[in-house]
């Protein structure tokens, strides 16, 4: 089939997008596009990756005025499947389906639940807006063909208005953060450094990880590579003014490439979410792609998380909020490397056996079977 993935908000090379999911029906015969806001034009691997300029100066216009330019895009290129990604876009995929076309919401995150812990939204706004956002959904979802959820959480709830509702989970690729994985994963590492990939915000815990960074230096040595961007910017002079900065090293943003470099480097991976209702049910890819690359995890206590972590006896789940409770956890490891390497050795085996994109291709690849 002529296949169009649709995003206002994403970036051309968004892993989920274009790197899991168009790639994977590029393979399997589709003709695959992708259609992107003010990127250029280009070929990737076979997908064909269509650039739209919308004018917009911000986020807020970007919103306004993104969906008309994708959706005029999306027209003139006549798929038979429209598969949109950003919330924003399910006007358009509505406008679609009233042309007769097959369309597809996939669904990375529980909107409603998000609106719900942005703090820069008025507290007196927040549920009437999630509300709002879950009763469009909820209508719209009854219309379109399928939909695919990143998470059986958010599944569970779509599953109320489309039975059709295929989960697919943002696992990793089960070879793109580690060459080989015996030399790579047995091989002796003699830095004491700690990971975190990821956006850096308050509420992804880097006040909590800067702080236990002072404690770790009390005791030993070790350094926290820190890969992302802050959010708000802002945050990073806050963060630099703790004692607990001398011992990070800030990469900013990595490829894909960096970002295998970067794990190979390190002992400890660390992914310590606040308790917030959006994460406690979430299935965060960095705690699967620290597991992919071999190396243990310290994780927020959350008992999904626990369950996960437990089952493949591949880390350490702590109290998020507790920076004494992290470091005395990155100690341990650092301390033990031969319990942190099973560990890392454990979580391999259960990527290579339960949580790979290869696994869940098949998903993706079967609806699309079923649309034909």
């Amino acid at each position: 089939m002529k296949v169009c993935h649709l995003t206002s908000v994403h970036p051309g090379e968004d892993i989920r997008i274009l790197i899991k999911e168009c790639q994977t029906l590029q393979r399997a015969g589709h003709e695959v596009f992708l259609i992107v806001v003010n990127e250029e034009s280009r070929q990737y691997n076979g997908v064909q990756i269509i650039g739209v300029k919308s004018g917009a100066t911000n986020r807020i216009s970007q919103m306004m005025k993104g969906p008309s330019k994708v959706y005029q895009a999306a027209l003139e290129l006549n798929a038979d499947v429209y598969h949109f990604h950003d919330p924003e876009l399910i006007p358009i995929g509505l406008m679609l389906k009233r042309k007769g076309k097959k369309v597809i919401y996939d669904v990375h995150e529980d909107v409603p639940e998000q609106v719900m812990s942005k703090h820069w939204i008025p507290s007196i706004l927040r549920k009437p807006i999630s509300k709002t956002v879950k009763g469009i959904e909820s209508f719209a979802s009854k219309r379109f063909d399928a939909i695919v959820p990143a998470t059986p959480t958010i599944a569970n709830r779509f599953k109320q208005y489309n039975k059709n509702t295929v989960t697919v989970h943002n696992f990793p690729i089960l070879n793109e953060l580690i060459d080989d994985e015996i030399q790579e994963i047995s091989e002796e590492k003699t830095e004491q450094n700690i990971i975190y990939i990821g956006r850096i915000t308050v509420v992804r815990g880097i006040n909590e990880m800067t702080k236990a960074m002072e404690i770790v230096n009390e005791s030993t040595k070790g350094t926290l590579f820190l890969a992302g961007k802050f959010a708000p910017e802002s945050l990073k002079n806050d963060v630099e003014k703790m004692k607990g900065w001398q011992y990070i090293d800030h990469l900013g943003w990595l490829s894909r490439d960096e970002v295998k470099s970067y794990l190979a480097k390190s002992l400890v991976g660390l992914v310590v979410l606040y308790p917030e209702p959006r994460h406690i049910v979430s299935y965060p890819i960095k705690l699967f792609e620290y597991m992919s690359a071999g190396i243990p995890v310290i994780a927020s206590n959350f008992p999904l998380w626990e369950s996960i972590i437990e089952d493949a006896q591949c880390g350490i789940c702590v109290d998020p909020l507790n920076p004494q409770e992290i470091a005395d956890a990155i100690i341990k490891l650092l301390e033990n490397p031969q319990e942190a390497k099973q560990m890392g050795l454990n979580g391999r085996k259960a990527v290579v056996e339960k949580y790979s994109w290869e696994t869940e291709s098949e998903n993706l690849i079967s609806l699309y079977d079923r649309l034909k």
